[in-house]
């Protein structure tokens, strides 16, 4: 089957896209409801989604590659699921709590203005990622790599420095409580 390329697709569910199609190209969704779908094993590239409800899709084996979320509900996005083969998104606006990124390799990319609040970055390389304005209350840093990673505008983030890579990681005076609450220091 041809990849579908170009295409604007808008205010549609999971049940209106075209299942033979697997490989889309240059598209975009514009306040698609697709909460609860499966988009195993289909293909984006540099496709944006935008306004779009994607809570709790289905992502198995699927392939990201140069893929937009704008204004997007994303909650509880099993990202570790994707293809890791050429993955890299960028997220804007979006609301993104319980989203898992356990083990991915995401070096560079950013999350601007994004609530995302318990996402698991379990294992995973952000180095080099940007936290613009983020809410990152009980989100979960363990064995990450964050060397070069920007959260000098993010807040609520709790990254303990023993059991996270951050050479060169960019933090506000505002966000020090976020690296030494985990040691019980009280700074006022």
């Amino acid at each position: 089957m041809e990849p579908v390329t170009g295409a604007v697709f808008e205010k549609i569910a999971s049940v209106d896209l075209d299942k033979r199609a697997v490989v889309f190209e240059s598209c975009r969704f514009v306040q698609c409801y697709f909460a609860h779908a499966d988009l195993s094993g289909l293909t984006f590239r540099e496709c944006a989604f935008e306004r779009c409800d994607m809570s709790l899709v289905k992502l198995v084996d699927a392939s990201l590659q140069e893929v937009r979320f704008i204004d997007c509900k994303l909650l509880g996005v099993q990202f570790s699921e994707c293809r890791k083969l050429l993955l890299e998104m960028k997220f804007e606006r979006c609301l993104m709590k319980l989203s898992v990124f356990i083990k991915l390799d995401l070096k560079s990319t950013s999350f601007i203005d994004c609530d995302m609040q318990e996402s698991d970055f379990t294992d995973a390389n952000m180095s080099g990622s940007i936290f613009n304005n983020c809410d990152l209350r009980l989100a979960l840093f363990f064995h990450t790599n964050l060397e070069k990673a920007d959260f000098r505008t993010a807040i609520n983030f709790s990254i303990p420095p023993e059991s996270n890579r951050l050479r060169k990681a960019k933090f506000s005076l505002h966000g020090l409580p976020g690296l030494l609450d985990t040691y019980g220091i009280e700074i006022e």
